[in-house]
């Protein structure tokens, strides 16, 4: 018998002063059997640094066609398409000729190897942006993750503020690549 995702429900208060986006948002993600918390942590984090009309997570880790965030237009056409990890540069060149918009946001222990090894092939791509979390903070992020959780997500020239009530942290994307 399969495993079952684990659901998890967010209410964000976002304020994004960086994107002038400000929104509540109320949003529902799956922690597939096989994902870690940490993974998940950063797709939610993706999710709220790129939130617009029409973003939604996909059936993620047990589709190969899909990214873990996409965004489609009012007539179907995919605008963006957003990965979280580590992939290789096939299937994010197979995302550049499917969508207008790619992001990546790399994370992990290995993420800096990982880039050093695959910067110069993902960098020929068109229309990408490769951006690294640090592992640290992803696992501080991953700290304030609940079944349901309220959170308070701030953007401030270019660092994350997130806090849950209780603890806060702080998260500075590192823009890799676009």
């Amino acid at each position: 018998m399969a495993l079952k995702p684990t659901i998890y429900k967010a209410q964000i208060e976002l304020a994004d002063s960086d994107r002038n986006c400000f929104d509540s948002l109320s949003v529902t993600i799956a922690q597939h059997p096989s994902e870690t918390l940490q993974r998940m942590a950063a797709r939610l984090l993706a999710y709220c640094l790129n939130s617009a009309r029409n973003l939604e997570f996909t059936k993620g880790l047990s589709t190969a066609d899909e990214p873990d965030i996409w965004r489609h237009s009012d007539s179907g056409e995919i605008q963006q398409w957003i990965e979280i990890g580590q992939p290789e540069e096939p299937r994010l060149r197979k995302a550049c000729g499917k969508s207008g918009e790619v992001k990546l946001y790399a994370f992990g222990k290995s993420a800096d190897t990982w880039w050093k090894l695959n910067s110069e092939a993902i960098g020929g791509l068109p229309r990408i942006e490769v951006w690294k979390f640090d592992w640290g903070e992803v696992e501080a992020l991953a700290g304030l993750i609940s079944r349901t959780m309220q959170l308070n997500v701030s953007v401030v020239g270019g660092v994350v503020y997130i806090d849950n009530g209780k603890d806060s942290i702080s998260l500075e994307p590192t823009q890799l690549l676009g």
